[in-house]
This record gives C-alpha cells, structure tokens and sequence, in this order.
C-alpha cells in the first residue's frame, strides 16, 4: 500500500489500495474514496476485543474497507488539529499510544486496551489508566494532537514529560509518573504536582499541544451566562 499524508495542521491520509487490499478504520474517519472501496462493520475480533476498545477510548464497531475488482483510494482525516503518523508494526514491536489516538491501519494490526502497570503512573501521568496497545503486523496511522517531536531512548535512558504531553511510545519503554520537587514549585511553578517519566529502551513521540490545553485556550474566551 502507498500512502501520502497532506494538509498539517488540517491533516489527511490517503490510502492507495491494491486490488482485495483492506484498511481498518473507526467511525467517521472516512474522508472520501472511489467507487469500488466497499465497507462492512465489524466487531473485529468478538465481543470481547469491542469492549476492550471501548475502554480505550474508542468505538464498539470499526469498519472494513475493502478495493473490490481493481485498485482503489481511500482517505481518512483527522478530527483535530494537529499531525498524522505512520507506525510500521511487527510481531514483539508494539506502540502504547494515548487514548483515540488510532486512525486507520492495514487488517493485520490489533487495537487493544492496555493498562498502565503501575496505578501511579496512570493515575497522575497525564496519559490516564488505560491507553491503546497496537500490535500484530501492518502500517497504522495515529493522529497527534499538534506537531510530533520523536526520540530514541536507550536502555535506562530517561526523559521527563509534562502531562499531556506523551503521545506514543514502543512497548519496550516504560512509564511512571514524579513528584515535581519542593512546594514552592508545586504551588507557584504552574506545572503541575506531577511529570510523566519515560524509560528506554524505545522510540518515545512527544505532541506539541495537547488537545486538553486547546480546550482550555478556547474556553477561556468563551463568555459564561
């Protein structure tokens, strides 16, 4: 499959399908695509797998689409400002990517809930408890909210994030959450109690603007009754 990502920080994807090739989606994400792309909602995987992806942020049902008698063209667009990456994943190389972060992927991807190991760390993180797990073997697109920065950690190599701030990371790296030191900055430092910290080894993809502090920018010129 070909592919070419246009338009940031309005971002689409478009997808060239070869003939019986199968993109999966969530709802809604489809843009446009030709005449001979047919879809069908699935479950994808049982019941089971549906509510997984529910508590990760995501709809029940996901849709298949599916370039019958020749090649096709689909396009799936974000639903916010920001960036669309591309994710190559292989059996034991998974990505832990924040909650609705999952776009479209090739068939031989699996979306699934995943719980931070530590109570801490999804508690306080930023991230939440649950996030989404992509494993199996395909390309995935996730959406970032804003721009995408990307580092390589090695092993015991750590970086320190503000909450929000983590938008995909290997399923080698592991998270947890500190305590901002001294009460001075807790209290007057404007950065929160806590900051996320992520460990290598692993890839680790940053996001410029959290699409929480959009939210808060937007509201605060929002007159209230």
């Amino acid at each position: 499959m070909n592919y070419q990502i246009y338009g940031e920080p309005l971002p689409v994807v478009t997808c060239n399908l070869t003939a019986g090739e199968t993109m999966i989606t969530e709802r809604g994400s489809m843009s446009w695509m030709s005449p001979n792309v047919k879809m069908e909602t699935t479950t994808n995987g049982g019941i089971g797998k549906a509510l997984g992806r529910v508590f990760s942020g995501e709809a029940m049902f996901q849709n298949r689409y599916t370039a019958v008698g020749g090649d096709g063209m689909i396009a799936f667009a974000s639903s916010f400002p920001g960036s669309i990456r591309a994710l190559d994943i292989t059996p034991g190389n998974g990505m832990i990517v924040q909650k609705s972060a999952f776009l479209a992927s090739e068939q031989g991807v699996q979306l699934s809930v995943h719980f931070q190991k530590k109570f801490g760390a999804g508690f306080f993180g930023g991230e939440g408890f649950i996030m989404q797990k992509l494993s199996g073997n395909g390309l995935v697109f996730i959406e970032i909210d804003g721009s995408a920065v990307e580092y390589e950690l090695q092993a015991g190599q750590k970086i320190i994030v503000d909450t929000g701030y983590l938008a995909a990371m290997t399923e080698s790296c592991q998270m947890d959450i500190q305590s901002v030191p001294g009460v001075k900055n807790k209290l007057f430092g404007g950065e929160g109690i806590f900051n996320t910290v992520i460990t290598g080894p692993g890839k680790v993809i940053l996001q410029t603007m959290p699409i929480s502090n959009v939210a808060a920018s937007i509201g605060s010129f929002i007159p209230s009754k």
